[in-house]
């Protein structure tokens, strides 16, 4: 998931703070889900998803664990 998130959200030019902010979390708990310390709950998850506009589901599956 980590690397995934990390490239699609420097793809489409945002920063850690910026992503945090709009989602109305601290940065340090959306670096730990970039850093795969945790996951987000749905909720955040989708609204991740809808602000990088980004529609496949594997930017939060883990590849590694199939």
């Amino acid at each position: 998931m980590r690397n995934q998130l990390i490239k699609i959200r420097k793809k489409r030019g945002y920063t850690q703070e910026q992503m945090a902010s709009k989602l109305g979390i601290s940065r340090t708990t959306y670096t730990g889900y970039e850093k795969g310390n945790f996951s987000p709950s749905l909720d955040i998850a989708i609204r991740i998803k809808k602000i990088l506009n980004y529609n496949k589901d594997d930017v939060f599956f883990n590849k590694e664990s199939q």
